[in-house]
């Protein structure tokens, strides 16, 4: 029996890789594992037991020790770490740089690719982080490496959080963007790179629907190749 694809989208922070993995799930009648707040969790729960970020033994047991759940709702996807609803805890400046380092670890990362392997193994799934492609699914049928400038990217992150309600400075949000670009790239196990047979799709001058539409035309051909065809089970009518 074939499955159906899995889809890797990469890229760095702000690039869009959330929202577009959403809708692209949804379009597909897939579902989306965003892998990013997997790793924003566990930077969160370390914050609160007051973990060192330096302290890799620790953050490895809490890597293997938390229970992550995504949850589909009429209000949206929430995130629970350990039955708790941590969506807005999660998207906080402070968790966002603290992720970075957390990410770095080796034991956590190990800890989240074996999870979220088991989650995407069947296929029908969108993956979205920065090392979907080229370490948790290198395999995966359908690859995109999402970028935009870092200028539009804080400004977009600035946005959002001035949104929620959050005191912050565009010049510093688009500097603490550009440190976590440096962070994701320099860091030695699974640094952020584009996989070789990537779709990249520059999302500086793009807006949200014209970015899907490439992604939703490239699935359709990759599943075209693979021997589906439109009435099974793919794009909703």
């Amino acid at each position: 029996m074939r499955r159906e694809l899995i889809v890797a989208i990469d890229g760095p922070s702000g690039a869009g890789k959330s929202t577009l993995s959403k809708l692209l799930a949804r379009a597909l009648n897939y579902t989306n594992i965003d892998t990013g707040a997997m790793y924003r969790c566990i930077a969160l729960a370390a914050s609160r037991r007051d973990i060192d970020p330096a302290d890799e033994e620790s953050l490895g047991r809490l890597g293997r020790s938390v229970r992550i759940e995504f949850l589909r709702s009429n209000g949206g996807e929430r995130v629970l770490l350990d039955g708790e609803d941590v969506s807005a805890a999660i998207r906080t400046p402070e968790i966002s740089l603290l992720t970075s380092r957390v990410s770095a670890c080796l034991a956590v990362r190990e800890a989240m690719v074996e999870l979220q392997r088991r989650m995407g193994e069947k296929g029908g799934v969108v993956l979205e982080g920065r090392d979907i492609g080229t370490v948790v699914f290198p395999g995966a049928e359908a690859k995109f490496f999402l970028v935009a400038s870092a200028k539009e990217r804080g400004r977009r992150r600035y946005e959002e959080l001035c949104a929620k309600g959050h005191d912050v400075d565009l010049a510093q949000t688009v500097s603490e963007v550009e440190a976590r670009d440096a962070a994701d790239s320099a860091r030695e196990h699974a640094p952020l790179v584009q996989a070789p047979d990537a779709v990249a799709i520059d999302s500086t001058v793009m807006t949200i629907d014209e970015v899907l539409a490439v992604m939703l035309e490239v699935v359709r051909k990759r599943r075209s190749r693979a021997g589906f065809s439109e009435n099974d089970g793919g794009e909703r009518p």
